[in-house]
């Protein structure tokens, strides 16, 4: 039934666009509308670039594989002196499994190719480094892993630690042989530092001598080389060629020292920071390549202990290798330095400067590459 009270038609529509209060409709202002899309636009690619960043943040966090050390280790542990200084053992493995079946057959588990004792000063301005040659003969403590007691061994080669007792193993070698907590432990292996290498675009150095060898693939000429994921690994390995070079080691140690000074001045000067597909390309690959304790083990904690260690200089950081002479009775294995290894590791204690003169008789920093690589 119709209405036919007064107010009947209040409210609707007329033709022409006027309502019944008799004020004609405001038409649509085109560039209002134009507003309120752009403003949803962008909107909308806030909440998909905070979810697309939650994404990222939860791939790379679920990347990292993390060890509980203080767990595996309990109570029997030299003090943290808590001053601000930090120590992290990084340690390059050596298995044979998987994509490194390449590098080398015949051997079972993995083992620690290469060993690093970081230490960083109060105020984390300047660190020293203290190379551990895999062939050192030491007095490994007794270890547990899964559960299990793995017997300690005197004079035993300080890469057995990892071979035997897995990552906290050759964490309490190195706090045994030192006095020194470990904060941290960083593991990357043959594959995962080739990734890294290759994911950062090579890393640049300078040759004074050719580098020819069969056995790592890696045949430099003297110059500047721009070193991709395969000869970076390669010339970090290679001990037969260098000429000058004793073979062993000691010399590849140096080698080592000095390309990883040339990988963080790469990673500062590079730009990485400034191309955001790099960089995520860079954290993926990190990420998957390395174990840490569960202290790192997460993309939060690894940025903070980088931006920790950020405002330290390739310049202003010292690196040696423990002083070490050669087994009289075995010339593949060498031997610690007593009084001089207290001299470094008492330093680092005690946040000083590694003394020259405690190098001074090792046979450590003498093999013969050290002028070889810039």
């Amino acid at each position: 039934m119709a209405d036919n009270s007064p107010g009947g038609n209040a409210g609707r529509p007329r033709p022409g666009g006027i309502r019944a209060s008799g004020r004609r409709r405001r038409r649509p202002d085109p560039r209002r509308r134009a507003l309120k899309i752009v403003l949803c636009a962008l909107v909308s690619c806030v909440v998909l670039a905070g979810a697309g960043l939650g994404y990222l943040y939860f791939h790379l966090n679920g990347n990292l594989k993390g060890v509980d050390i203080n767990a595996a280790l309990g109570g029997d542990r030299p003090k943290n002196p808590d001053d601000g200084s930090m120590d992290i053992l990084v340690l390059g493995s050596d298995s044979r499994a998987g994509s490194n079946a390449k590098y080398g057959s015949g051997d079972t588990g993995a083992r620690s190719d290469t060993a690093m004792v970081v230490h960083v000063y109060p105020g984390h301005k300047k660190a020293s480094v203290v190379s551990i040659p895999r062939d050192t003969l030491v007095d490994r403590p007794d270890c547990v892993e899964h559960g299990k007691t793995v017997p300690g061994e005197q004079d035993a080669m300080f890469n057995t630690a990892y071979a035997s007792g897995g990552p906290a193993c050759a964490v309490k070698t190195v706090e045994s042989m030192s006095g020194i907590r470990m904060d941290h432990f960083v593991e990357v292996d043959f594959t995962g530092f080739k990734k890294i290498i290759d994911a950062l675009g090579g890393v640049k150095i300078t040759t004074t001598k050719p580098i020819d060898d069969d056995d790592s693939h890696l045949h430099l000429r003297p110059g500047t080389h721009t070193l991709g994921g395969e000869q970076a690994l390669g010339l970090v390995r290679t001990r037969h060629g260098v000429p000058g070079g004793d073979g062993s080691d000691l010399g590849r140690i140096q080698l080592q020292q000095t390309f990883i000074k040339a990988l963080m001045q790469q990673v500062k000067s590079g730009g990485l920071l400034s191309d955001p597909t790099r960089l995520y390309r860079v954290a993926d690959t990190a990420t998957q390549a390395v174990t840490t304790d569960t202290g790192l083990d997460s993309v939060s904690k690894l940025t903070g202990l980088a931006k920790d260690l950020g405002g330290i200089d390739s310049g202003a950081i010292k690196m040696v290798t423990l002083p070490v002479t050669y087994d009289p009775n075995d010339a593949a294995r060498v031997l610690p330095m007593a009084t001089a290894d207290h001299q470094v590791w008492n330093a680092l204690r005690h946040d000083r400067p590694i003394p020259a003169k405690a190098t001074r008789g090792s046979v450590g920093d003498k093999g013969g590459t050290s002028d070889y690589v810039k």
